[in-house]
């Protein structure tokens, strides 16, 4: 380690000759100054030597720290999820005039909003309890009440989707009372909605989080509703899908259809919202009246079925009604969806999707061969990564390494299903439960052309060198990436168009030496 033998403290300057020259920080801080800074900081960190640093670094990549790394029981290294509010307060807010409201302390809130800001860019409106240590002790039913009487005189919601903190669950508050007792005390009114999901951040994740407050909603505003006869409808929920792109594109496709639907959480506006001039605080497009009549669909369609298994149990077993299951991305997936959509309704296929359809093979057949043989690592969601991995084998690409932090058992074998079943996925692995250091493990000892996930992966690009292509959620390093659609035909040529471009990117960058590897470096490829 370092000794502090220095200490004389570096002081950049701010003035002389620099006084009104304003730097951006990715020059600032390899100015001289802050170098030297950045170098006596070192002293004081019992810093070890930027050559054992290095020793250190490259023995992580070898086959032993690998199975070091894979014998880790109590430690998880940068996952790949996130906690259950977060998917609590996401699906809220694409329901009418509804406040998300999480039960614990201002941080918890101050995170998700700022998670959901920085992939949207837009600003995202929730609350709390304020919790603070006087209510660790003694529970948080004051500052409930006292939280639910301030909201709803200031914000006047229609409704108020309530969700838990690891702080309200492990003290044990019981927030369906807590909701009662304020409603009879009259901190708010007795009629207003206010489904409440318990979410503790410390088990499952935010998919978890989505599906119990999805499931609450549902149960709350569906209550006394049932009617003697369907209303004509299907309804349609897709998830945690950060796609706002696909909301409208499926809005698009029922249009096409002519088929009268409700979409169960539709916050494309929400995450992207027309810049108008005037604030306005709720953007859910999916209307109380309409949640509450979801009851006498005919049907529900569902698109990541290991999100929402909670709420479709409800469904079948509550409601009585049927659940449909589909993962419409890629060719395959569009065409099994468009093709259960004209036998369900008995309505024709559009011509115009037809037509996309035919597009979309196009494409892939323009440019097949760049991703063909590729191998290939990704991670996300389960129904996510299974949307993936089908689209992946139809282009003839090699699925390899696949970490899903959130696993289950089903999905795991659903997923070594769908690779055994194709001649390019005999390599694949999945790897259930395990987390993005586990997959720098993987990628070093069996590396892999190709890596697809969220932007966490950047540091897997950094350390390997592999090539990354963003695709999930979250997105925080690029801008305007959940303004497109995964879903259908269109979202395949999307998809199709992220991943083959990259590979050339990538080829572009190892054949840009003059006189030594610009031999391949073509203007057409």
């Amino acid at each position: 380690m370092t000794d502090n033998l220095d200490n004389t403290i570096p002081t950049p300057s701010c003035g002389g000759a620099d006084l009104g020259q304003v730097k951006d920080h990715f020059e600032l801080f390899h100015t001289e100054p802050y170098q030297d800074l950045f170098e006596y900081k070192r002293q004081f960190e019992g810093a070890h030597s930027r050559e054992t640093v290095e020793e250190i670094a490259e023995w992580t990549k070898g086959w032993e720290y690998r199975e070091k790394n894979f014998s880790r029981e109590a430690l998880t290294v940068n996952p790949a999820k996130a906690c259950q509010p977060l998917g609590a307060l996401f699906v809220a807010a694409g329901f009418e005039d509804t406040l998300p409201y999480s039960h614990g302390s201002q941080g918890c809130v101050a995170y998700f909003r700022s998670h959901l800001t920085r992939n949207y860019k837009e600003p995202f409106q929730a609350v709390s309890s304020s919790m603070t240590e006087d209510a660790a002790v003694f529970g948080g039913l004051n500052n409930l009440k006292q939280g639910l009487e301030n909201s709803y005189t200031l914000y006047k919601p229609k409704m108020i989707a309530l969700c838990t903190t690891c702080m309200a669950e492990v003290i044990g508050d019981d927030i369906g009372a807590y909701i009662t007792t304020a409603k009879n005390e009259g901190h708010i009114p007795e009629d207003l909605p206010v489904p409440a999901a318990h979410t503790p951040s410390f088990v499952g994740s935010h998919i978890t989080g989505y599906d119990n407050m999805l499931k609450s909603i549902l149960n709350t505003l569906t209550k006394d509703q049932k009617a003697e006869a369907t209303n004509g409808k299907f309804n349609f929920n897709l998830g945690f899908d950060p796609y706002i792109g696909n909301i409208r594109e499926l809005k698009r496709i029922l249009g096409l259809f002519g088929i009268d639907y409700t979409v169960l959480s539709d916050n494309s506006d929400t995450f992207d919202s027309p810049n108008t001039g005037e604030f306005k605080m709720y953007n859910g497009l999916t209307t109380l009246a309409a949640a509450a009549d979801s009851i006498n669909a005919e049907g529900t369609v569902f698109f990541q079925k290991y999100t929402t298994p909670k709420t479709q149990e409800y469904i079948v077993k509550e409601w009585g009604q049927k659940t449909y299951n589909f993962r419409p991305f890629g060719i395959k997936g569009t065409d099994e969806f468009l093709m259960a959509l004209s036998a369900i309704t008995g309505k024709p296929i559009p011509l115009e999707l037809q037509q996309e359809r035919g597009r979309a093979v196009d494409a892939l057949t323009d440019s097949q061969a760049w991703i063909h043989g590729k191998r290939v690592a990704l991670y996300g969601d389960p129904d996510h990564v299974l949307g993936l991995i089908q689209f992946l084998l139809e282009m003839g690409a090699e699925p390899t390494h696949i970490v899903v932090t959130n696993s289950n058992d089903d999905f795991e074998a659903e997923a070594r299903e769908l690779l055994t079943n194709s001649p390019y996925g005999q390599n694949g692995t999945v790897w259930g439960g395990k987390d993005l250091w586990h997959l720098r493990s993987l990628m070093f000892t069996e590396p892999v052309d190709l890596l697809i996930g969220n932007s966490y992966g950047k540091y897997l690009w950094r350390d390997t060198g592999t090539p990354l292509v963003r695709i999930g959620y979250p997105i925080f390093d690029r801008h305007h990436m959940h303004r497109y659609a995964t879903f259908g035909y269109q979202g395949a040529i999307n998809q199709f168009n992220w991943i083959v471009n990259t590979i050339l990117d990538e080829l572009d960058r190892n054949t840009i030496v003059p006189a030594k590897t610009d031999i391949s470096f073509d203007l057409i490829r």
